[in-house]
This record gives C-alpha cells, structure tokens and sequence, in this order.
C-alpha cells in the first residue's frame, strides 16, 4: 500500500514510461514529416480529437469510479474484519468463565483470539496467491496447523477450528447458549468477509470494456497531432506527450484500484490491517507487542514513502 503524500515522480511516470517514449517518437515523425519533408501535409479540424477526447475522457470517469468502487468495498470488508476481531476477543474475556480454573479458561482464550490474528493473516495470503501458512507458526499450536493444512482454504479451516471450540466451551458450561450463538454470530461475520473479499478478488473487470477504452485512447492520440500541428508546429510534441500523459495515467489508475488484492502498492493495505489487529488483540490479553522497526523489509520513516505489502 502506498504510504505519505510524496509520491515519486519516478514511481509515477515509470507506470507509463513505455508508452510515453511510443508517443513522443511518433509525434515526433508526424511534425517532421510535416514540416520539414513535406511528404504530407495532412490535418484535421482540431474538432474531431477534441470530440472523441471528449468522449473517451467520460469513460474514463466511469470507469475510475466503479475501479474505485471496488476498491472502497475491499477495504470497507477489511474494516469490518478489525472491529469484528476486536469484538470477538472482547467476547471472550467477558464471556467465557471456568469456575474450576482460571488457568485453563485464560489458556483457552488465549488460543480463540490468537486463532483469530492468524485468520487475519492467512486471509491477507490467501487473497494475495501467497503461502498462507507462512505467518502462522507463531501463533497457532503444532495440531492446529498440521489440521489447517489439509485443506486449500486455510481461513476456512481456521474458522472451523473457531466453531468446534465454542462447541466445547458450551458443552463444557464455560458459554451458556445466549454467548455461544452471539459469538457464532461473529464467527459468521468473519465467513461473510471473506466470502466478499473472494467475490471482489475472483470477478473480474470487463476486460472488453477495458480493451476499448485503451484502442480509444490509442485512435485519439494517433489523431491528436494531426489537429494541433497546424496550429502549434513544433510545440505539438510536447503538447500531445502531455495530453496522452495524461489520459494514460487516469487509465493505470483505474487497472490498478480494480484490482485491490494483487500484491500491489495501490491494495488495499492488509497486512498493515492485519499487524493492527495483532497489535490490540495482544493489548487485550495484556501481551506485550512491539511494533517491528521492519516490515517486508523496507523501513518506515516519516520523511519518505514506502510500500507495505
């Protein structure tokens, strides 16, 4: 996820420097070839570029607005997972109470809401194609993650070790029957989140619908010198690189929001979502946590941007 408001000009303009080069040269070759060899003397009202610009430039604004659309959603989803862990961990240092052991009911505890930060985690995975296995040694026992690795879904799997646990509890008279379906209830919340965020990471945007903006954008700036080069000769060069800068970037904005769980600096930033979960979770169990001064190894400081992936 990109962090701060200094962007680099590098990051930016490196999104479309291909293009910009392609455009440059040919913009180039159309002025020379015009003013200089005479081979054409072509042009065209500076109306026509400027209505098909016009048009393109609506269909940009839609789709940046339904890329955006998905965007927000994703990480609407992500809001509700960190105030539905919270209440979960919540749930279970008010409700659980074994009278018999205070030892066994704060071990039991202890391993519901640790469960729950590496469901956190392994979701985050799971949507980006990682391994998600990889952040759960530290947090989950040798069974459970012998278990979870059976199956291709391993939040699912989490959440199913959740519910036989609250099974227990209840049999065990630790929940009464009110406690263990409030708690289930949350347990659902959790199904539902990932249901969406599957949903968000496996429909696709229309690619036809993408593929003809882009020809679009392709037809207007091959038209785009013919308009102004009897207007501004020279000076179209630059002209035409600054107006195709331009609608390339509004179109790798929206390629890149459409898409929120790609392992991208534009994602929605669930791995710094997940650290904060870890981080009030372990607060509520009265554990220790200290913010680590690297994450993914790149640091973090105030003066500079950085991507937390």
């Amino acid at each position: 996820m990109l962090l701060k408001e200094n962007i680099p000009v590098k990051y930016i303009f490196g999104k479309i420097g291909k293009e910009m080069l392609i455009v440059a040269l040919y913009a180039a070759l159309i002025t020379m070839l015009y003013s200089n060899f005479h081979i054409t003397r072509i042009s065209i009202p500076i109306a026509v570029p400027t209505i098909l610009g016009t048009v393109i430039s609506l269909l940009l604004a839609f789709k940046s607005n339904q890329a955006y659309d998905r965007w927000w959603e994703a990480r609407t989803i992500w809001g509700a997972v960190v105030n539905d862990s919270r209440s979960l961990t919540r749930q279970l240092l008010t409700f659980v109470d074994n009278p018999y052991s205070a030892e066994d009911e704060k071990v039991f505890c202890e391993r519901l809401a640790k469960r729950q930060i590496a469901w956190c985690y392994a979701l985050s995975r799971h949507l980006r194609k990682q391994d998600p296995l990889e952040e759960l040694g530290r947090l989950i026992s040798n069974d459970d993650l012998e278990y979870v690795k059976n199956y291709t879904n391993v939040p699912l799997a989490l959440l199913e070790l959740q519910g036989s646990d609250l099974r227990n509890a209840y049999k065990l008279g630790w929940i009464n029957e009110y406690q263990q379906v409030q708690m289930d209830k949350t347990l659902t919340a959790f199904s539902n989140q990932m249901g969406g965020c599957e949903r968000i990471k496996n429909t696709i945007f229309p690619v036809t619908y993408s593929v003809y903006i882009h020809f679009s954008i392709i037809l207007f700036i091959m038209l785009l010198p013919f308009g102004l080069i009897e207007f501004f000769s020279f000076a179209t060069v630059p002209l035409v690189i600054a107006i195709a800068c331009s609608f390339f970037l509004i179109e790798k904005m929206a390629i890149h929001l459409q898409d929120p769980f790609e392992n991208k600096p534009t994602d929605t930033p669930t791995t710094t979502i997940c650290r904060t979960i870890e981080r009030d979770i372990k607060q509520m169990l009265k554990e220790n946590y200290r913010q680590e001064e690297k994450l993914t190894g790149l640091h973090l400081t105030k003066a500079k941007m950085y991507y937390i992936l």
